[in-house]
């Protein structure tokens, strides 16, 4: 049986909704293949597991939480991954072996190659993307960029940093002369619509860029789609062989789709994550824009190099009909399990059909060399404080 870490949490503005996805996962894996442990990770990046990390309903009280479940560290000991007790001498020495890590964490430094970073360091197999699609995926700025390279289209943005936003007054007048209104300002490395404004008139966009630079140190701002429609597609697969999800149109309350539309509009306390969100599966579109969606989004995926699951969300312009890729989210509220089930591809099996993804790739990098048997420290040509200056050439 496979020993299954399941991590969630962690710093990130996008906290609550991790716990609700992962949580959400972990009462659809299949028990019989493995042996799955919840790990809470707190706002301080510390690491807990028990029994109560597991239900839902125990966070609604964290600190309580806390006090019942036991504080971890992972570590590769030499001859696994484990996770054990920190500090021993608080409890009885626990030690779980881990084969597989699971990250269901979402935003800036858990889902953007820090937290994946981080696993790789530790020689554990882990789904999704890796390091390198994890933080291209999270800075929209950069994955634009990507994408224009590769023929995916995507509106024109300027970028912005904390630099610029010294001089607010000289940004706003840039922005007017060059984009006009409206424009949406966006923090570039959050999801969940978090720092994302819609700016009709100047007073606005001086809100909207205060807004975003809350949230992060770079922003974009792009001409805003007045006549909008928003349509997501999941994919699933690596950079060599992926395949579409079924497509979404999510309901929206405002002109974009919001942190509360996302996480607050499906039930009693959004314990419903992504998967509570106002749709239509399929989206009512043409079959030829459809089958254009899900061929953009097995292409941005692969062009981005990820893995697992992720969604890709873009926009269609409905004054000419024009489609846009707008953003990836390279581990998807809910892991977008919902647009899945249409293709007859139940909650279970999409997450072995994951799970699956890290272990090849796991084989595929066991073939890689990434080291020589030589140490050129025993060379005496490099032996002493001169380092390869004191080399015989």
């Amino acid at each position: 049986m496979i020993n299954l870490a399941v991590f969630f949490g962690g710093r990130s503005v996008e906290h609550e909704v991790s716990v609700i996805s992962a949580l959400q996962a972990v009462a659809c894996m299949d028990r019989e293949r493995f042996n799955v442990i919840p790990v809470y990770i707190t706002k301080k990046n510390e690491m807990y597991v028990g029994d109560a990390v597991g239900d839902i309903k125990e966070y609604k009280n964290i600190p309580a939480l806390l006090k019942k479940s036991h504080k971890v560290i992972m570590l590769n000991d030499g001859r696994d991954i484990v996770l054990t007790s920190y500090p021993k001498k608080l409890f009885k020495n626990t030690e779980i072996r881990v084969d597989v890590a699971f990250p269901i964490v979402h935003g800036t430094n858990v889902e953007d190659g820090v937290f994946q970073g981080y696993l790789k360091h530790l020689g554990v197999p882990f789904v999704g993307c890796d390091v390198m699609s994890s933080a291209v995926g999270m800075d929209k700025y950069v994955q634009k960029t990507v994408l224009k390279y590769n023929d995916i289209p995507v509106l024109d943005c300027l970028m912005y940093t904390l630099s610029d936003y010294r001089n607010v007054n000289k940004m706003v007048e840039e922005i007017e002369k060059k984009l006009g209104y409206p424009v949406i300002v966006k923090a570039a490395n959050l999801g969940s619509s978090v720092g994302i404004t819609v700016a009709n008139d100047r007073d606005t966009l001086f809100t909207a860029i205060d807004d975003s630079f809350r949230y992060a140190r770079k922003v974009i701002v792009e001409h805003a789609i007045t006549n909008l429609r928003e349509i997501n597609c999941a994919v699933l697969g690596d950079e060599n062989d992926a395949m579409a999800s079924e497509i979404e149109e999510p309901f929206k309350s405002k002109e974009i789709l919001s942190y509360k539309d996302k996480y607050q509009s499906g039930g009693k306390g959004g314990s419903k994550g992504m998967a509570g969100v106002s749709r239509q599966i399929p989206a009512d579109v043409p079959e030829e824009m459809r089958e254009r969606i899900r061929d953009l989004a097995v292409r941005s995926f692969k062009a981005l190099g990820c893995s697992g699951v992720s969604r890709v969300d873009f926009m269609i312009d409905t004054d000419n009909n024009a489609l846009y890729f707008n953003e990836i989210n390279t581990i998807p509220g809910s892991l977008a399990f919902y647009l899945w089930e249409p293709l007859g591809i139940p909650y279970k099996e999409l997450l072995n059909k994951m799970v699956d993804l890290a272990l090849k790739r796991a084989r595929e990098d066991e073939k890689l060399t990434f080291s020589f048997d030589t140490n050129l420290l025993s060379n005496n040509a490099f032996s002493g404080s001169k380092g390869a200056k004191g080399a015989k050439m």
